[in-house]
Order: C-alpha cells, then sequence, then structure tokens
C-alpha cells in the first residue's frame, strides 16, 4: 500500500485532523445513522466512514505508526468512534479537551510530532473530505513532500482545479505571472478568498483559482518560527504544552491551555497571514484531474453518489446496513 520514494520515513509524519463536529451536515447524519455522530465517523461513501478512508489514503505514503489523529475528548463518548480508533497505534491518538477550530486542532499534534522528531516534515490531512482518485491525489502529495524537503521554509497547500463556481469553498489564487513558478508544480500564492458570491467564483475558475483543500505539506519547526512571528500568543502557550509532553503535568498543562483558548482557524488566521506577511513561505500545488469534495451538504453527498452512479453504472448505496470496519482487500468504495 505504502509508496514512499525518495521520502525518508523517518522525518515524514502526518496528521489527520478528526476533531471537529460537522455541525453543517449534523440533520443528515442524524437521519441517516440514528446517531448525532460527525460526519468524519460515518459511513456517507461506500462501506468506510470518511475517517477510514483517510486513514487508508495516508498510509500511501506515510506509515502508520507517523500519523497522529486528533479528536475531540466529548467524540470518544461514541463507541462507534472508539471502534473506528481502536486499530490506530496507541501513542498516534491526540485528544483535545474541545474543539478550539483547526489551528489549535493542527497545532496539538504538532506538538508531539516536534517533540518526537524536530526535523520532521508534516503533512495535514482533513478527515472528511472525500477523494476519488486517490492514487493521483496522493502522488501530488508526494511532490509537495519533495517541495517542502527542497524548500524548508514553504508551507506546500494542495487546491483542486475547480469543477464549478462553487460559493461554499474557500478559494487559493496561484501566481500565473513571470516568477510565479516553482518547482515541483508549485506556485505563489496571489490571494485567499473565502466562500465568493457566484460572479466571483465563476470569476476566480476562469482566472484559474483553486479549490483550498486544507490539505498541505510542511517542515515543522519552520511552520513554527512562523507563527512564532505573525500569532506569538498562540506560539507561546503551545510551547507551554511542548514542554510539559512526556512529563506528569502533560495532561493537566494542555487542559489548563485550552480552558482559556480562543478558537483560531488555520486557512484565515494563520495562512493567509503567512501569504500577507511572509508570501514567499507559501506556494499552492494545484491538483488536475481530481474528483473532490468537502461532504459538507446533503447536496454534496448526493452529487458524489450521482456521480459515482454514473461512473459505474449501478446505484451505490450510500449508507449500509451496518458500519463496518474497511480491509485492505477492500476495494477503492
Amino acid at each position: 500500500m505504502m509508496d514512499t520514494t525518495n521520502v525518508d520515513d523517518r522525518l515524514l509524519h502526518g496528521i489527520v485532523l478528526a476533531g471537529g463536529e460537522g455541525t453543517r451536515l449534523q440533520l443528515y447524519v442524524q437521519e441517516i445513522s440514528g446517531e448525532a455522530l460527525p460526519k468524519q465517523y460515518v459511513n456517507l461513501i461506500g462501506r468506510r466512514s470518511m475517517l477510514e478512508h483517510t486513514f487508508h489514503r495516508a498510509e500511501k505514503l506515510i506509515p502508520a505508526e507517523q500519523i497522529l489523529t486528533v479528536v475531540s475528548r466529548r467524540h470518544l463518548l461514541h463507541a462507534e468512534v472508539c471502534r473506528q480508533l481502536a486499530s490506530r497505534p496507541r501513542e498516534t491518538l491526540i485528544v483535545q479537551p474541545a474543539n478550539k477550530e483547526t489551528g489549535p486542532g493542527i497545532l496539538l499534534p504538532l506538538m508531539f510530532i516536534h517533540k518526537r522528531c524536530p526535523e520532521a516534515i508534516v503533512a495535514v490531512f482533513p478527515s472528511d473530505h472525500f477523494v476519488l482518485e486517490e492514487d493521483r491525489f496522493m502522488n501530488h502529495v508526494r511532490l509537495a513532500v519533495q517541495a517542502a524537503k527542497q524548500d524548508p521554509s514553504r508551507t506546500v497547500l494542495l487546491a483542486i482545479e475547480p469543477h464549478g463556481p462553487e460559493t461554499e469553498y474557500g478559494y487559493v489564487v496561484p501566481h500565473e505571472g513571470v516568477g510565479g513558478f516553482c518547482r515541483f508544480g508549485t506556485k505563489r500564492v496571489t490571494a485567499f478568498i473565502e466562500k465568493p458570491r457566484t460572479e466571483l467564483a465563476t470569476e476566480l475558475m476562469r482566472g484559474g483559482g483553486l479549490w483550498n483543500t486544507m490539505t498541505m505539506v510542511f517542515k515543522a519547526d519552520a511552520l513554527l518560527q512562523l507563527i512564532r512571528t505573525i500569532y506569538p500568543d498562540l506560539y507561546f502557550n503551545f510551547c507551554r504544552i511542548l514542554e510539559s509532553l512526556g512529563t506528569r503535568q502533560e495532561q493537566s498543562t494542555i487542559d489548563e491551555v485550552y480552558e482559556h483558548l480562543e478558537p483560531a482557524n488555520f486557512s484565515r488566521d494563520i495562512l493567509e497571514r503567512i501569504a500577507v506577511d511572509h508570501p514567499k513561505s507559501i506556494s499552492v500545488l494545484p491538483v488536475r484531474e481530481v474528483f473532490w469534495s468537502d461532504l459538507g451538504s446533503r447536496e454534496r453527498v448526493l452529487q458524489v453518489l450521482r456521480r459515482l452512479s454514473q461512473q459505474h453504472g449501478q446505484k451505490i448505496q450510500a449508507v449500509p446496513d451496518s458500519i463496518k470496519p474497511w480491509h485492505a482487500e477492500d476495494r477503492e468504495l
């Protein structure tokens, strides 16, 4: 399954973001599963949950013991969540006291990685997205890893070629002029545009704008130094956690920091600031010919199912009678 060609296994780590609540899809999930689970733990497409799909995808590149999964403490009250996490290496499960958005959701597991491997290169994977051409997508992640190795100062963000003028996604606008191109197919970032109106979304599509997948690759210590510059309070809070790891104060420090922590969105509060203040430290890798969806609404789930039905020439069951674990011999869906 795993192909680590030209990638140093010892340095490459992954973070799977599973701490969100999936509130936009909550009613639909309740309807089809009978339980108020965050969408990443539900079989919306095929026989695996979105989280299990993400593990399967990430392990094409990164060893399972080097993929950390961040969840919120309240998620563990669900037996189904515990079942899906039970097969993961115990030391890779990182539990947040509460969901404080994607900023802390990335920084908490990043502290554990930085403690174990200060020179780590890290790939971040949201756990609630659908990717049809997984191998092609992971080949782009592999390119992003190579780009981050070649220039450790850069964070490389993967962004999808749009399928339509979507108004609920964030867009990344790549620099198309002379000097905008970097090695491995990456480009400089001109701007981030969040949830544009239809007219602007159409204009962005025509102008080469891409959908932000929040899948990204970076050198851990380089990103932390940028955060120290642009968001010092957040940085020093997580430095307290870093210093406590492996001590008796580890859990109490995490709890105390989170108690007073303000939510922070990684894309809006960190990446966009980097793009403005340190433009040479962020680049985008366009991902072509990959069908991707964040499954953020009932209609998007049904859209994916319709596409799969047309592609396979048969009706695909949205949710099986029971939620079953996936096995290595399973097909992609």
